[in-house]
């Protein structure tokens, strides 16, 4: 199992009455990564995540769980996530630790020592005895990971979980993700319209507009290190692009620079060349792409100009 991706969509469509949400919609979640889902307002993100977690049916399409297919085998599938849609729902008048405890009694396997486990993991310290009506935003997202996690999911799945915490919240809860990632070697999604909280959460990210999955970006520069994108600043930029390109290398010229997309191993081969052909090299630095520019890149509509 752990060659195969904890989660797998395929062919996802979805439509409410005559508005086509989800469309052709394909994604992989690898065991033990942190996936985001960035798009805008209104772009599906929620309503793929409430077909991941059966509270909504694909129109078509299949859904692959640790293995198991979410149509044809719900229980042993959905076992395998714990998800926050929207906000944590808690009773308000028991304390954090009695809602956690009214959660375990309705799953056996649950075990008192399992309760106490997930405790000690979302660091509340005494105020899990306190009642849920004191708790701060950021103690209840705390609160309602804990209860997705007692049941020791191998998913965990979160919609919008920093929709309003202040700075300072938003940095405990990224520590916390990327701690809970590690101890409870859980893989996560992170659905988000804020392009820092991916960025400095993700591994991956999938960028989603209008029900489509406009491209999957690697956040790990180890990923994306195999090919680079290189701006040398040169004498003749269009000179050294007509040499570059009867290299078969890619190059586009811009004043007196270049940018090229070139693989590590053969920027010494590239520069070699330029310089036997006269070409005179001041400056060769990385250019990265953000996710920022890749978002707007992957989002931009196509112009109707002619």
């Amino acid at each position: 199992m752990k060659n195969k991706p904890i989660l797998k969509l395929q062919n996802i469509h979805k439509s409410i009455g005559k508005n086509q949400i989800l469309s052709d919609v394909e994604l992989e979640v690898n065991h033990g990564e942190i996936m985001g889902l960035l798009g805008p307002n209104g772009s599906g993100k929620t309503t793929m995540i409430r077909i991941i977690v059966g509270l909504m049916k694909a129109d078509k399409g299949q859904i692959l769980i640790h293995g198991h297919d979410l149509n044809k085998e719900f229980t042993q599938a959905i076992k395998h996530i714990g998800a926050i849609v929207e906000n944590p729902e808690f009773y308000e008048h028991l304390s954090g630790l009695q809602n956690l405890q009214q959660y375990a009694a309705m799953d056996p396997t649950i075990t008192e020592n399992r309760l106490k486990e997930v405790v000690g993991i979302v660091n509340l310290g005494k105020a899990i005895y306190d009642k849920v009506s004191t708790y701060s935003l950021g103690m209840r997202q705390r609160l309602g990971i804990a209860q997705a996690i007692l049941h020791q999911p191998k998913l965990l799945i979160l919609d919008e979980p920093t929709n309003g915490l202040d700075p300072l919240g938003m940095r405990e809860f990224r520590e916390y993700i990327r701690a809970l990632s590690k101890t409870e070697n859980v893989s996560i999604i992170i659905a988000s319209h804020l392009l820092r909280e991916i960025e400095d959460l993700c591994d991956r990210v999938a960028i989603i507009q209008s029900g489509r999955i406009l491209k999957v970006r690697h956040l790990n520069d180890k990923e994306q290190q195999s090919t680079s994108m290189i701006r040398f600043k040169v004498d003749a930029a269009e000179r050294t692009k007509h040499i570059l390109r009867n290299m078969n290398v890619e190059a586009e010229a811009d004043g007196l620079g270049i940018d090229v997309m070139v693989s590590k191993q053969d920027i010494p081969h590239v520069v070699e060349n330029l310089v036997n052909e006269g070409i005179k090299i001041y400056s060769i630095t990385a250019k990265h792409q953000t996710l920022e520019e890749a978002f707007f890149e992957a989002t931009e509509e196509p112009s109707n100009d002619v």
